[in-house]
């Protein structure tokens, strides 16, 4: 019993680490020659504290570099490392400058509790410290006509070295920086700082530009890729749509449907006047043959009236049509 006490005193001052503390990310790269910030969050109860960066991986060996306390002001600008607290924000940031090989190691964001049962919060994380090449973005889009840059990091030891621009499989087609560190033409520009930096802008861009590019330091190569979009060509439209104003000076429609109307009354005229006509012409001649039939001879046509009698009798008669009438003469007498 007695030792569980004495083990429980003894992680007392361990549990705020665990409970609530600061954080920060577990690990860094970062090209050689090159700066490096480091944000530390806390917990707002440690806002008025004193925040502090130490290199080591434990608390009591931890050599310390930059302190909030510190009575000399921290300039991230010249410094090897500076330190600055924002309260308002829960976090302080740590800057360390053009970094060697040998700053890699363990490092670790504290904040100094103080006192005899109490533990400082601490957080940590490893820097590692390389020698090589990176680029910010390794895809670059940008549409017909436009430019697009690449930014390239190089360690310190490419400052001297000549920087390249290629296309992927064709050697035939790779830039050089000059003595001065660039190079210019009409599509392409390179720029070298020489203090760790190079940039590679391609100026009015095509459609065939499309594709992979690699940058070279020295030995060292890495790879960007392009991508063109073609430009936009809704201006085109708007430009070829007529004028509103004109719309204004043109004269209002015709109706449509009383033009074929008045057609079909001119056609129904016309018919009703050639009905009217030939009406008249067959009562006349109607008239004419009433009037001739009228004026025949009366002996005629009491003739035909009696051969159509004589047609209408039966097979007995017999040929009584054929007969001659005999019409005895009274002087024989």
């Amino acid at each position: 019993m007695p030792q569980l006490f004495i083990l429980t005193l003894s992680l007392l001052p361990w549990i705020p680490a665990f409970l609530c503390g600061v954080t920060t990310m577990e690990e860094f790269a970062v090209l050689e020659g090159q700066s490096l910030t480091v944000p530390c969050h806390y917990e707002p109860q440690y806002a008025s504290y004193v925040k502090y960066w130490c290199r080591g991986s434990m608390r009591e060996f931890c050599t310390s570099l930059a302190r909030t306390d510190d009575p000399h002001l921290s300039n991230p600008a010249v410094d090897k490392v500076s330190i600055f607290d924002d309260p308002v924000h829960l976090v302080f940031t740590v800057t360390m400058n053009d970094l060697k090989v040998g700053d890699s190691g363990w490092y670790m964001c504290g904040i100094e509790i103080g006192g005899v049962w109490k533990a400082d919060v601490v957080a940590y994380t490893n820097i590692k410290v390389i020698h090589g090449m990176s680029v910010v973005s390794s895809h670059l889009s940008g549409e017909e006509g436009s430019s697009v840059t690449a930014e390239v990091h190089y360690s310190v030891r490419y400052r001297e070295s000549q920087k390249k621009w290629c296309r992927s499989g064709d050697w035939s087609s790779c830039l050089l920086s000059g003595s001065d560190g660039s190079y210019e033409d009409t599509s392409v520009a390179i720029s070298d700082d020489r203090t760790g930096t190079f940039t590679v802008t391609l100026k009015k861009l095509q459609m065939r530009d499309t594709g992979w590019y690699w940058c070279s330091a020295g030995q060292q190569q890495i790879s960007v890729h392009v991508l063109v979009t073609p430009r936009p060509t809704t201006m085109a439209v708007a430009v070829t749509s007529p004028p509103r104003q004109s719309v204004a000076h043109l004269p209002p429609p015709k109706p449509i449907t009383k033009e074929p109307w008045s057609i079909h009354s001119h056609i129904l005229e016309s018919l009703l006047v050639c009905s009217s006509m030939l009406l008249l012409v067959g009562l006349a001649i109607l008239a004419r043959k009433m009037w001739k039939l009228h004026k025949q001879d009366p002996l005629l046509r009491q003739a035909k009236e009696m051969k159509a009698r004589l047609n209408g009798y039966s097979d007995d008669v017999g040929d009584l049509q054929y007969a001659a009438v005999v019409f005895p003469n009274k002087e024989t007498y």
